[in-house]
């Protein structure tokens, strides 16, 4: 095996991915952690529930890699081929494996179901296999060396899978002589473009050093930018990039890691022991949605409105008919009167508040498609704009949400400046 630049490729089954009916997430998953080791995938192939193609697919794979990861087909039922494909491209039987029988016995005992021929399927498995284990799923990983390859089937179920990586990852840092020297910065933004993002940095930082590879991860709402190096020798530049990043993007960096716009808000209002809620219309709960995904987000949030009905408004959060019948649903008036009184039902320290025109119909000459208020703050200091943000329903919705929690994390961090996507977006 070619320990510094190892080929490995990944190999998809499943009819449930040819098909569409299932989006894979798993191989995103999987490249994500290898990058860890500084390794990258040099090819995923995707392959439906067909023996004869799978077989073959496997076959060539192993010719040519030094490690191939095979996720999906790990199952009980008679479409999940895993086992009995590697065991046919190893020349090896399939044999019970102890190991994997007392996985699944001791699975079922804990869940009080009867061990049946559908689960024991799942520990037929090629002969000489070692098992990888899977801590919360029926089926076990397993692996196995052909000729010269090492071939790791792994389940596709991606909380099985997120979990399994952990050892696979050890195992294959132990097998390459990896050390771990691959370090990676992530920098959350919103509010940002890659293209915008790319532009300010080889405008303002045209000495990027070469060794601090520079990446963007696109996504909805936030977009992550990468700062990796191989070489220690390299991290003090990295971190030289990281700050210069904070200086070019500021307060549009919400954090590094894996922070989210959602788990910034909860953070600074435990910190400070206030409290938030949420009166929405055109996002129909989707910002209250994302805050409680937050462990501990009820120290920080306790109550959400999803007042889409004018009647709603009126009764729920005393929004005065007067004032949507002369103003209508998507107004300033409209959202500072939601805000006032989502606050005064939930005795919340702060509130946001949306309503617009998610689209695709609905939308008139003076308020267009995409047409949203946004109101936030607190109940003696509101503050509101009108954006326009004319995308497909479901990016619409998303993106609001998290343009009221970015507007209330500024208003705690005290960020006075409006944020550039208000110039972008504001409606006219």
């Amino acid at each position: 095996m070619n320990q510094h630049n190892p080929v490995v490729q990944l190999l998809l089954t499943g009819n449930e991915i040819m098909s569409g009916d299932t989006v894979d997430s798993n191989s995103s998953m999987i490249a994500l952690r290898l990058a860890e080791l500084g390794i990258a995938i040099h090819r995923k192939v995707t392959v439906g529930d067909a023996p004869a193609l799978l077989t073959a697919e496997l076959r060539d794979l192993c010719k040519q890699s030094d490690v191939v990861i095979v996720n999906g087909g790990l199952g009980p039922t008679i479409d999940d081929l895993t086992a009995e494909i590697l065991a046919a491209v190893a020349d090896v039987p399939l044999q019970e494996n102890p190991l994997a029988r007392l996985h699944i016995e001791n699975w079922c005992e804990a869940r009080g179901a009867a061990v049946n021929a559908a689960n024991l399927k799942q520990a037929l498995l090629p002969a000489g296999a070692t098992i990888v284990d899977n801590a919360i799923g029926s089926a076990v990983g397993f692996e196995l060396e052909v000729e010269g390859c090492l071939v790791i089937c792994t389940p596709g179920v991606p909380s099985e899978l997120r979990l399994m990586l952990d050892n696979i990852l050890q195992n294959l840092r132990e097998r390459l002589g990896k050390s771990g020297e691959v370090d990676i910065i992530r920098l959350q933004t919103f509010g940002l473009g890659e293209s915008t993002a790319q532009q300010i940095i080889s405008d303002q930082y045209s000495d990027w050093p070469a060794q601090v590879e520079l990446g963007f991860r696109a996504g909805a709402p936030q977009m992550e930018i990468k700062l990796t190096v191989s070489d220690p020798a390299a991290r003090d530049a990295q971190l030289a990039c990281k700050e210069k990043l904070y200086q070019l993007f500021g307060d549009h960096i919400i954090g590094e890691g894996d922070s989210s716009l959602a788990q910034q808000v909860v953070t600074l209002l435990a910190d400070r022991g206030e409290t938030l809620t949420t009166a929405e219309s055109c996002t129909g709960g989707l910002i209250a949605s994302m805050l409680t995904r937050i462990p501990g987000s009820s120290a920080a949030f306790h109550a959400g409105f999803v007042t889409y009905a004018n009647s709603i408004k009126q009764t729920v959060l005393d929004v005065p008919e007067s004032l949507l019948q002369q103003s209508g649903a998507v107004s300033e008036g409209v959202v500072i009167a939601m805000a006032k009184g989502a606050m005064q039902r939930a005795d919340a320290d702060y509130g946001i508040a949306v309503s617009g025109v998610a689209g695709p119909d609905g939308g008139t000459e003076e308020k267009p498609v995409g047409t949203v208020w946004l109101a936030w703050g607190s109940r003696d200091n509101i503050q509101t704009r009108c954006l326009l943000w004319p995308v497909e329903r479901t990016l619409f919705q998303t993106m609001i949400a998290a343009a009221g929690l970015d507007m209330i994390r500024r208003r705690l961090l005290g960020i006075e400046q409006d944020p550039s996507y208000f110039r972008s977006r504001q409606a006219k």
